[in-house]
């Protein structure tokens, strides 16, 4: 069941990575993402998806936040904000997928007709391979989890060495 459960939070934290939303989407509109996989099993949790972090200690800070409640405020550029759905299995375990990112303003879509955003991720920190259900995860999920496996390798090698950088290659290597 662990292994199901972290795949499913997995499946919300990268449909939360990768969405293109419009102008003006508040993250009240996005907050579905990152629950769905676990809304299809019949599981929830019962916390907000992601918030604002400020600095001095200000780890929520709004308005922005991503959450099942309504928010007025809509996403904008520059606003960093967490992407950390989570499971938890009263007694037993819990599972949070967390990283901060903030919204960008990427390259128009080909033939899109709207102002779009999206995330860039601000926070790397290797996923926990042996908790993943590769026949659960899609063929575009197996290739994001890699690309940003290569991306924290790629960021945190070169400062560390020994057991440790060992430790992070094996970590980092493809799914």
């Amino acid at each position: 069941d662990m292994r199901r459960h972290y795949t499913q939070v997995l499946k919300g934290h990268i449909a939360l990575a990768v969405v293109r939303f419009p102008k003006g989407t508040t993250g009240t509109h996005l907050d579905v993402l990152a629950r769905h996989a676990l809304w299809q099993a019949g599981l929830d949790y019962q916390h907000g998806t992601g918030h604002g972090v400020g600095v001095y200690l200000g780890v929520h800070e709004g308005p922005q936040r991503i959450a099942k409640g309504w928010s007025p405020i809509p996403l904008e550029t520059g606003m960093i904000v967490s992407n950390e759905p989570g499971y938890y299995r009263e007694g037993q375990y819990g599972i949070r997928i967390e990283n901060l990112q903030y919204v960008t303003a990427p390259a128009p879509i080909e033939g899109g007709e709207i102002d779009m955003y999206g995330f860039e991720c601000l926070t790397f920190a290797p996923l926990a391979r042996d908790l993943v259900d590769l026949a659960h995860l899609t063929k575009e999920e197996r290739e994001w989890v890699d690309a940003y496996h290569a991306k924290v390798y790629d960021l945190l090698a070169d400062k560390l060495d020994g057991p440790v950088k060992d430790w992070l290659r094996a970590a980092c290597m493809p799914l």
